[in-house]
C-alpha cells in the first residue's frame, strides 16, 4: 500500500488562483458581478446569492460552490469592493482570518496582511490616503510569549489550559515551584499573616514541613476543630486558612504535597482555588438605574442588573463557606459600585448605601458622576457618559476605601463603561481584575466600525470601542456567558472576535486588537434566581396570592398606561415575551410577525411586556421610535382582541409567577431579539417550564437544544418563525405530550447547566487560579499595562473631548 502524503492546506489565494484556472469564465462573471455593484461592502448572503444567480447550470454551480472556491465565499464574512479591486475577509474557522485581493480586470491575486486589508477597507470612507502614518494598534507583540490554544474548541476554556501550562513547567523545573512558595508567604488579611509564615523560606523545609504536619494531623480525629491544634502548626510554619478540622487541613496539605512532587492541572486548581484570597469584592454597574424595586424597564436598566444581584447574593454564600471551610473567622464584603442618581424617579438610585436584599454582607455603593459644573443630578444614556467615567473612578476609589477600610482583594466589571472603571481601579490597586461584557455594542451595529462618524453624534462609538479595547487587554481574566460571545459559531463573528480587527478611519487601525484564543476566555454561565424561578408544576410554592392582579394585567378591559389591548378570548394560549424596548430585542419584530401570521393568531393570543405605552414618559431615543412603531402595528393591523401590551414589570415575585401562569395556559415565551449575548428571560422561562421560542442569534442558541429543550428562531426570517410558533401549537393542540416534553426537556436543561450555584463556584476558583497567574507573570504583564496607559491617555482621553456634557440642570 502507497504511504499517503500529507499535504500543506492551501492558502486562500491559492483556491482563489486554482479557481481561476479551472473555473475561468464562472468566476469572472461572479466577481464582476460584485464589482458592478460599485464601491461598498458586500454581506455573506450578498456574495452567496450572486453565486447561485450567475452559475444558472446546476452541475457548474454544484461543482463551483463545492469545490476551493465556495469554501471562500463560504467563509468569506465581508467583501469590499473598489472597482476594479474585490477584497474578500475570509474567516476558515473561529478566531483564524485571512485577506485577499483580486484585480477583476487583470484577473490577479494577492495575499493581504491585516494592515493591508484595513488600509484598503479605509478607502471607501477616505479614498486613497495620501498619509502613510497611521495609529496603528497592535497587542500581538506584548502576548507572544504567553502560551495559548491554538484549536477553536479550545477557545473560552482558558484555566483548564493554563492550569495545564503551569503544572507543566512546574513538573519539568522544580525551580518554577519557587514562586508558589512566594504566593503563599504573601498571603495576608489586614497585616496577619495567612498560609504560611517566616519559619517556612525555602521549598525544601516546606516539603519537610507538609510531611511532619501531616504524621501530626493523621494522628487526630478528622472532624478536630482547627481551634485544637492551630498553635502547633503555626510553630511548623503554618498559619490560618488551611481548614477548620483536621481532615480539611490534612487534605489541603495533601494537594500541595502532590504539587509539589507531581503537578497536575487537576490538583493545582483544586488547590488554588481552596486558597484564603477573596475577602473583599468590588463589582462596577455604572449605567441605567440599579436598584432592587422599580427600576426593571427603566432606560438602560433590564437583564444586567438582575445577573448582577442574582451573582452577588450567589457570591456571597459561596464566600462565607469557603471562609468557614478554609477555619478563618472573617467577614466578607461585597460592594456593588454604581452612579447615584438624584432625581431617582421614584426609586433608591439616590441612595449611597443600600443593602442587598438576602444578603448579610453585600451592598449597593452609589456615587455620583460629576462635572465642573457639579453633580448631575439626571439619568443619561449609556451612550452619554463617557465624560464622568474618570472623576467617577477617583471618587469610587475613595468610597470603596472608606466602606471597606482595605483595598479590594478582586474587582469585577460590567458592560463597557464598568469595564472602563474597573481597570482604572485594577491598575491603581493593583488587584485581580474580571471582565463580563454582557454586550458589546460594535456587533449590534453593523459597520459600526468603518462608518462610525454617522454613529458619533448619536451613540459616541469611538469612545466606546476604545474603552472596551482597554478594558478586555487590562483584564486578567474575561467571563463569557457562552462560546458564541467569544468566538461565534461556523458562520458567524464573535463578540470578542470582531475586535481582532478593525478600523475607524481618520483615528486608529487595530491590526491585533483581542486573541479569541487568549487562555483569559473563560465560559461561565449564569442562571435565575430559584427562589423567585422554578417549575409552574411545583404548586406547593406557587404564588397563587398573586393571580388577581396577574389576571387584572393579563385580561383586564381598563386601557391605560400599563396596559392597553384585550385579550378577547381567554381559553387561547398566551404566547408571552418581556424585554426591553429597543431595535435590537425586537419586540416590535415580534408582534409585526404574529399580526401577520392569520394561523398563529388563530391558535393563540400574544402578551409582551415591554417598555413604556405613553411616548411621552419615554426620554430614551430608541424606545420613543419603538412606542411609536407599536401604536402604528396595533391600528394597521386591528390586533385589539388578541394583543396585550403590558408596560415593563419590576416586580420580579410577580414577573415568576407570570410566567407559570401562562404555562398553565399552555402557552409559551418568544425571544426575538436581532442578537442577544446570553438571554437572562430564556432561562428564566425555561426554569419555570415554559416553553421556549429564542433568537438563533447570540447566546439562546446555545442554552437551548433545538427540538429538545425549546426551538431556534430566526429573527431575520420572522415568516419562518412565526410558522415555527403555530406548527408547535397546532401540535401541542393535538397530542398535549408534546407540549410537555418541551416544558420538561426546557427544565432538564437548565438544571444541569445553568445555576447560580454552579457559576459562583466556578468564579471563585477562576479568582484564585488568575490571581496566581497574576502573581507569577507580573514582569511580563507591565509592558502591556504601559502600552494601554499610554492609548488611555493620548487617544480616549480626546475623544471624550467630543462628547458634550449633559445639558440638564446640574447644581
Amino acid at each position: 500500500m502507497a504511504n499517503r502524503k500529507l499535504d500543506r492546506i492551501p492558502s486562500i489565494r491559492d483556491r482563489v488562483e486554482d479557481t481561476l484556472s479551472a473555473h475561468r469564465n464562472e468566476l469572472v462573471s461572479i466577481l464582476s458581478r460584485y464589482v458592478a455593484q460599485g464601491k461598498g461592502i458586500l454581506q455573506p448572503h450578498d456574495l452567496i446569492d450572486e453565486l447561485e444567480k450567475v452559475v444558472t447550470d446546476e452541475v457548474a454551480r454544484e461543482t463551483l460552490s463545492g469545490g476551493l472556491f465556495g469554501e471562500v465565499i463560504k467563509s468569506a464574512q465581508e467583501a469590499i469592493i473598489m472597482p476594479p479591486f474585490v477584497a474578500i475577509s475570509v474567516r476558515p474557522r473561529p478566531g483564524v482570518w485571512e485577506f485577499v485581493r483580486v484585480n477583476v480586470h487583470e484577473l490577479t491575486v494577492e495575499q493581504l496582511s491585516v494592515s493591508e486589508y484595513l488600509s484598503f477597507k479605509e478607502e471607501l470612507v477616505d479614498g486613497i490616503s495620501k498619509d502613510k502614518f497611521v495609529l496603528e494598534l497592535d497587542f500581538e507583540p506584548f502576548n507572544a510569549s504567553f502560551p495559548r490554544p491554538n484549536r477553536s474548541s479550545s477557545i473560552g476554556n482558558g484555566v483548564q489550559f493554563l492550569n495545564r501550562h503551569l503544572s507543566s513547567i512546574m513538573f519539568r523545573n522544580k525551580d518554577c515551584l519557587e514562586p508558589l512558595l512566594n504566593f503563599l508567604r504573601a498571603h495576608r488579611y489586614k497585616g496577619y499573616a495567612l498560609m504560611l509564615n517566616d519559619r517556612i523560606t525555602s521549598i525544601s523545609r516546606l516539603q519537610s514541613a507538609l510531611v511532619k504536619a501531616e504524621e501530626y494531623l493523621s494522628k487526630l480525629p478528622p472532624e478536630t476543630p482547627s481551634s485544637e491544634f492551630e498553635y502547633d502548626l503555626q510553630g511548623a510554619g503554618f498559619e490560618k486558612g488551611w481548614g477548620d478540622t483536621a481532615g480539611r487541613v490534612l487534605e489541603m496539605m495533601h494537594l500541595l504535597l502532590d504539587i509539589l512532587q507531581a503537578p497536575d492541572p487537576s490538583t493545582l486548581e483544586t488547590f488554588l482555588g481552596r486558597l484564603p484570597m477573596l475577602f473583599n469584592v468590588v463589582i462596577l454597574s455604572i449605567h441605567g438605574y440599579f436598584g432592587q424595586a422599580n427600576v426593571l424597564g427603566l432606560p438602560d436598566t433590564g437583564g444586567q442588573v438582575v445577573y448582577i444581584l442574582d451573582q452577588v447574593r450567589a457570591l456571597e454564600k459561596e464566600m462565607l463557606l469557603r471562609i468557614r471551610r478554609q477555619g478563618l473567622n472573617i467577614t466578607p464584603r461585597i460592594l456593588i459600585v454604581t452612579r447615584l442618581i438624584p432625581d431617582a424617579k421614584g426609586t433608591t438610585c439616590n441612595q449611597r448605601l443600600e443593602r442587598v436584599s438576602g444578603t448579610e454582607y453585600s451592598h449597593i455603593l452609589r456615587v455620583p458622576f460629576r462635572s465642573e459644573k457639579g453633580v448631575l443630578r439626571q439619568w443619561i444614556s449609556r451612550f452619554d457618559i463617557w465624560p464622568y467615567l474618570e472623576a467617577f473612578a477617583e471618587d469610587a476609589a475613595s468610597e470603596i476605601a472608606a466602606e471597606l477600610q482595605a483595598l479590594p482583594d478582586f474587582i469585577i466589571g460590567n458592560y463597557s463603561d464598568g469595564n472602563l472603571v474597573a481597570s482604572l481601579l485594577a491598575y491603581k490597586m493593583g488587584v485581580t481584575q474580571c471582565t463580563i461584557a454582557h454586550a458589546l455594542e460594535k456587533t449590534k451595529y453593523p459597520d459600526s466600525d468603518i462608518y462610525w462618524k454617522k454613529f458619533e453624534e448619536k451613540y459616541h462609538f469611538s469612545c466606546q470601542f476604545t474603552a472596551d479595547l482597554i478594558a478586555m487587554n487590562n483584564a486578567d481574566f474575561i467571563i463569557t456567558s457562552t462560546y458564541q460571545e467569544i468566538a461565534g459559531t461556523k458562520n458567524t463573528v464573535g463578540q470578542y472576535e470582531s475586535h481582532t480587527a478593525f478600523t475607524l478611519p481618520g483615528q486608529y487601525r487595530v491590526v491585533h486588537g483581542i486573541d479569541v484564543f487568549d487562555p483569559k476566555f473563560n465560559i461561565v454561565s449564569p442562571g435565575a434566581d430559584m427562589t423567585i424561578y422554578f417549575p409552574y408544576s411545583e404548586k406547593e410554592k406557587r404564588l397563587t396570592a398573586l393571580h388577581p392582579s396577574i389576571e387584572e394585567l393579563l385580561y383586564s378591559p381598563e386601557q391605560n398606561d400599563e396596559h392597553v389591548g384585550m385579550l378577547s378570548d381567554r381559553s387561547k394560549p398566551i404566547l408571552f415575551s418581556m424585554a426591553r424596548l429597543d431595535k435590537v430585542k425586537n419586540i416590535t419584530g415580534l408582534v409585526e410577525s404574529y399580526a401577520k401570521s392569520a394561523k398563529l393568531r388563530e391558535l393563540v393570543n400574544l402578551v409582551v411586556v415591554a417598555g413604556y405605552i405613553d411616548v411621552k414618559k419615554s426620554k430614551d431615543r430608541e424606545e420613543i421610535s419603538e412606542i411609536e412603531k407599536m401604536h402604528d402595528l396595533i391600528k394597521n393591523y386591528s390586533l385589539n382582541g388578541q394583543f396585550r401590551w403590558i408596560s415593563a414589570q419590576t416586580n420580579r415575585a410577580r414577573n415568576g409567577e407570570m410566567y407559570r401562569y401562562i404555562a398553565d395556559t399552555r402557552g409559551a415565551f418568544v425571544q426575538p431579539a436581532f442578537y442577544e449575548a446570553f438571554g437572562l428571560t430564556v432561562v428564566e422561562a425555561m426554569t419555570c417550564g415554559l416553553p421556549t421560542f429564542a433568537t438563533n442569534q447570540g447566546g439562546p442558541a446555545e442554552i437551548i437544544e433545538h427540538g429538545i429543550s425549546g426551538f431556534h428562531i430566526d429573527p431575520y426570517h420572522p415568516d419562518q418563525a412565526a410558522e415555527l410558533m403555530a406548527d408547535f401549537f397546532e401540535r401541542s393542540k393535538e397530542d398535549p405530550s408534546h407540549w410537555d416534553k418541551i416544558s420538561d426537556g426546557g427544565v432538564k436543561r437548565i438544571f444541569e447547566r445553568y445555576t447560580w450555584q454552579i457559576y459562583s463556584e466556578r468564579l471563585m476558583t477562576l479568582a484564585g487560579v488568575y490571581s496566581f497567574w497574576k502573581y507569577v507573570s507580573k514582569l511580563e504583564r507591565l509592558e502591556t499595562r504601559r502600552y494601554l496607559e499610554m492609548f488611555y491617555i493620548l487617544k480616549y482621553r480626546e475623544l471624550v473631548k467630543s462628547v458634550p456634557l449633559a445639558s440638564e440642570d446640574q447644581h
